[in-house]
C-alpha cells in the first residue's frame, strides 16, 4: 500500500503541471467546450491511477522476472539460448508497451486505416527483439560499447538519408517508433535483464558498464526495421484525416470513455497476453520460483494489466482529445509565439516531474559520487526536451525545415561525444533517450504536436505531426552524453 501511494504522488505531480497549463489555456487564449474539459480531467484522473497500479506491478511482477531471467540465461552458458531467449522477451515487452500502442493506433487513425497498426506492431518489437539479441551479444563477445553504438547509428543515419529523399513521413515514424517502444514497462524490464546479466560478472567494473545501455540498444531496432519495411515495400498513397475540432462531436461527457472502454480491454489483454505466457513456459522449463515468490510475480502481472486498462481509458478518452484540440486552438491563432512558448514549457515540466528522471538522476549521482549533481542533471534534461518540443513545433511552420536538418547533426554530435566520455556514461547516454519519452510526451504532446500540424492547409500529419518523440528522444542522449564530458572534465 505504501509502495501504490509513494506512486500515486509521484504521478500526480507529473500530471498536474499538464492540468494546469490545459486550465490556464483554457479559461484566455483558447477556450473549449466544457465537456471536452470535464473529459480531460476524469482521463487525468484515471491516467494517474493507472500509471500508478501499473508501476506497482512492474515493481513486484515485471522487474524481478526480467532479473531473474537474466541471471538465469547467464548460468546456462549456452549462447543460442541466452539470444534466442534474449530476442523473444524483447519481442514480447516491447508488444505490450503502451507507449507504443498509442503511437501506432495514432497512425492508423491520421491515416484513415492506410497504414495499419499491426503492421507496425509486427515489424516495431520484431527490430527491437532482433537488437535486445545484439545487445546480448554484444556482453557475451565484449564489443565494445562505443563501436555497437557507432556501426549501429552509422546505418541509421545511411538508411535515414535514403528514406528522407524517398519517404520522409517514415523518418518521422521510425524514429518516434524508436522513442515509443523504450517506455514505462520496456525500460524497467530491460534493465532488470541486463542488472541480472551483469551481476554475473567478476570484473564489478565491466558489471556496472554492462548495466547500462541495452535499452539503448533495442532502441537501434525499431528505426532500422522501419525504414527497411519502407525501402523493401513501399506504401504509395494513404488518406490523412483532418484534426479540426468540431462541435458536433462534443457528446456527453461520459459517453466517450464508455466507447473506448472495449478497446482498452482489448489492447491490454492482447498486449500483455504474450508476455504473461513466456513468464509461464520460463518458469515451467527454466526460472522454477519458489511458490511464493511466482505468487507474487503473477500477482504484479495483474496489477500490469489493470493499470493498463486504465491508462488506456484515461489516454483515449480524454486526455488525448485535449491535446489535441489545444494544439491546433493554438497553431491557428495569429500569434504564433504562444504555439511555441506553450511548446518549450509542456516539455520544461514534463520532464521536470517525470517519475524515471527521478529514478535516473539518482543512480547517475550515484555512480559519479556526487560530481554530476541530480539538480544539474535534471536542468539539462529540461532545457533540452523543452527545445526538442520546441524545434517540432517550429517544423511545423516553417516548411523548408525538415526532420532531417535536425537530427542529422544532433546524432553526429552523439556519436563524437561517445568517442570522448567515460565508458559508463555511453550506456547512461543512449539509455537517457528512453526516460525523456515517458508517458505524457507519448500521449498529450504527442496529440499537441499533431493538433498544430493539422491547423496548417496542406500538411501532412506523418511528416510534419510526428518527429516529435524523435527530437525528444535525441535531446535526452546529447544532453547525458554532454553531462559525461562534463564529469570526465572535472574528474581529471
Amino acid at each position: 500500500m505504501n509502495i501504490l501511494v509513494g506512486y500515486l504522488k509521484n504521478n500526480t505531480q507529473a500530471v498536474l503541471p499538464i492540468a494546469l497549463i490545459v486550465l490556464a489555456l483554457h479559461f484566455t487564449l483558447v477556450p473549449l467546450a466544457f465537456p471536452v474539459v470535464v473529459r480531460f480531467l476524469v482521463g487525468a484522473v484515471a491516467l494517474i491511477v493507472g500509471l500508478s497500479i501499473f508501476f506497482v506491478g512492474v515493481d513486484i511482477g515485471i522487474s524481478p522476472f526480467g532479473q531473474v531471467t537474466g541471471t538465469s540465461l547467464v548460468k546456462t552458458d549456452k549462447l543460442w539460448l541466452f539470444l534466442l531467449a534474449g530476442g523473444l522477451l524483447g519481442f514480447f515487452v516491447s508488444v505490450a508497451e503502451p507507449g507504443l500502442v498509442v503511437l501506432v493506433n495514432q497512425i492508423e487513425f491520421v491515416t484513415a486505416g492506410g497504414i495499419a497498426a499491426r503492421t507496425l506492431l509486427a515489424v516495431i518489437p520484431t527490430g527491437f527483439g532482433l537488437m535486445i539479441a545484439l545487445g546480448f551479444a554484444r556482453v557475451f563477445l565484449h564489443v565494445p560499447m562505443r563501436s555497437f553504438f557507432t556501426v549501429g547509428y552509422g546505418l541509421i543515419l545511411v538508411l535515414a538519408w535514403i528514406t528522407s529523399r524517398t519517404s520522409p513521413e517514415f523518418l518521422a515514424i521510425a524514429f518516434d517508433s524508436s522513442g515509443s517502444v523504450t517506455g514505462i514497462l520496456v525500460v524497467p524490464f530491460i534493465m532488470a535483464l541486463a542488472v541480472g546479466i551483469s551481476r554475473l560478472r567478476k570484473d564489478s567494473k565491466q558489471a556496472e558498464e554492462d548495466s547500462f545501455g541495452l535499452v539503448g540498444a533495442g532502441a537501434v531496432g525499431p528505426i532500422l526495421a522501419v525504414m527497411l519495411m519502407n525501402l523493401i515495400r513501399p506504401i504509395k498513397e494513404y488518406p490523412l484525416i483532418s484534426l479540426e475540432p468540431v462541435q458536433a462531436e462534443v457528446g456527453p461527457v461520459m459517453g466517450q470513455f464508455w466507447g473506448v472502454l472495449p478497446g482498452a480491454i482489448r489492447d491490454s489483454v492482447i498486449a500483455l497476453l504474450p508476455l504473461a505466457i513466456s513468464f509461464l513456459l520460463l518458469q515451467r522449463f527454466l526460472l522454477k520460483l519458489e511458490k511464493r515468490q511466482f505468487r507474487r510475480m503473477a500477482k504484479g502481472f495483474a496489477y500490469t494489466l489493470v493499470g493498463t486498462l486504465l491508462f488506456f481509458l484515461g489516454v483515449n478518452g480524454g486526455f488525448m482529445e485535449v491535446g489535441s484540440q489545444l494544439g491546433y486552438l493554438l497553431a491557428s491563432l495569429d500569434n504564433k509565439l504562444w504555439l511555441l512558448l506553450t511548446s518549450f514549457v509542456l516539455g520544461f515540466v514534463t520532464i521536470v516531474a517525470e517519475p524515471s528522471v527521478y529514478v535516473l538522476t539518482r543512480q547517475i549521482e550515484d555512480v559519479t559520487s556526487g560530481y554530476v549533481k541530480r539538480s544539474a542533471v535534471v536542468g539539462a534534461l529540461a532545457l533540452g526536451v523543452g527545445t526538442a518540443i520546441l524545434l517540432s513545433s517550429i517544423r511545423i511552420l516553417v516548411p523548408g525545415l525538415t526532420l532531417w536538418h535536425i537530427l542529422l547533426p544532433g546524432y553526429l554530435a552523439a556519436l563524437v561525444l561517445a568517442r570522448f566520455v567515460p565508458k559508463l556514461f555511453v550506456g547512461i547516454g543512449f539509455d537517457a533517450g528512453s526516460v525523456a519519452t515517458g508517458p505524457l510526451t507519448t500521449t498529450f504532446i504527442l496529440a499537441f504536436a499533431q493538433g498544430a500540424a493539422g491547423a496548417f492547409e496542406g500538411a501532412d500529419l506523418l511528416r510534419d505531426g510526428l518527429g516529435m518523440i524523435a527530437l525528444v528522444a535525441m535531446a535526452g542522449i546529447v544532453t547525458l552524453l554532454a553531462l559525461g564530458a562534463v564529469f570526465r572534465v572535472k574528474s581529471r
